[in-house]
């Protein structure tokens, strides 16, 4: 691989109760385990970054896509959920659902876009095999 850009970041503290920062500051903050988990969720977690930053380059490989097709995408939006849990060995593990909206295409044609942005996007390339991920087109 050829790199073309390398993002850095720390976290210092305690792992999900502490805090981590990029190393141009863009991005600094204070980290606590959800509620859920048992933590204050006072903080960000690290599902939530991998939920943001899934979703943005999802909607980058979307994009990209449609565009080699001459397809508009108009007001279109990728969210992600990931979700925690603990899998049958006793490990935990990562699963992820991609909500991605294109209201202007007929859903087929998005769903089928959607399809091809999940086998060039990066993060869908690096989870494949390993964590569950559903690409779900909806119409809002």
């Amino acid at each position: 691989m050829e790199t073309l850009y390398t993002a850095e970041a720390i976290a210092t503290g305690g792992g999900r109760n502490g805090r981590t920062r990029t190393d141009d500051g863009r991005v600094d903050l204070d980290l606590a385990a959800p509620k859920a988990m048992g933590g204050s969720g006072e903080g960000s977690n690290p599902e939530q970054l991998f939920a943001a930053g899934y979703a943005a380059c999802f909607h980058g490989a979307l994009q990209l896509v449609a565009s080699q097709e001459k397809a508009e995408l108009g007001d279109s939006s990728v969210g992600a959920k990931v979700g925690i849990g603990k899998q049958e060995d006793g490990g935990m593990g990562l699963e992820v659902t991609l909500e991605v909206v294109v209201p202007e295409l007929p859903h087929d044609e998005a769903q089928r876009l959607a399809d091809k942005a999940h086998q060039v996007c990066p993060y869908s390339n690096a989870t494949r095999g390993n964590i569950e991920v559903k690409v779900l087109v909806t119409d809002d």
